[in-house]
């Protein structure tokens, strides 16, 4: 499957809600390839979540699970929740992104865009099998003050 065809239905970004207490903005969003994928992943594996713990990949990959194979805790941080079209009946399609609060911790200023590229990612990630995997494109949060 090529990216190219990934994001051929027209779809555009998909911008998630706000869940972290204190928040006036979203941290996280998909980009339309990565909205596309998960369109497919769902129709596969039925409701799915994110998680992204920092363990590999320097922290850019996040995981995708089917809603319930990774159990989240206090430990996790739930960043936003990305809202798919809704199902044909109008059920609605909530894809949860969470993150460990220890790399939280690390990234708390940052916004993040889910994105696909081609490439094997971790093969305990859905999409694993497609030829491509999700990677994380990083930026300021809107609002925070440059390094410098």
């Amino acid at each position: 499957m090529s990216i190219e065809s990934l994001g051929s239905d027209g779809r555009g970004r998909v911008i998630a809600s706000i869940t972290v207490a204190g928040d006036t903005s979203p941290r996280v969003e998909l980009t339309p390839a990565a909205a596309a994928l998960l369109d497919r992943l769902w129709a596969k594996h039925g409701p799915l979540m994110f998680h992204q713990s920092g363990g590999c990949c320097d922290g850019s990959s996040p995981m995708c699970y089917p809603a319930g194979d990774f159990i989240t805790s206090e430990a996790d941080v739930l960043l936003g929740e990305l809202e798919l079209d809704p199902e044909p009946d109008g059920t609605p399609r909530i894809v949860p992104f969470w993150m460990s609060a220890e790399q939280f911790a690390y990234w708390r200023h940052t916004y993040l865009a889910v994105d696909v590229v081609p490439g094997r990612g971790s093969g305990f990630s859905v999409e694993a099998p497609e030829g491509v995997r999700f990677l994380i494109r990083s930026s300021l949060m809107p609002g925070e003050p440059a390094a410098g």
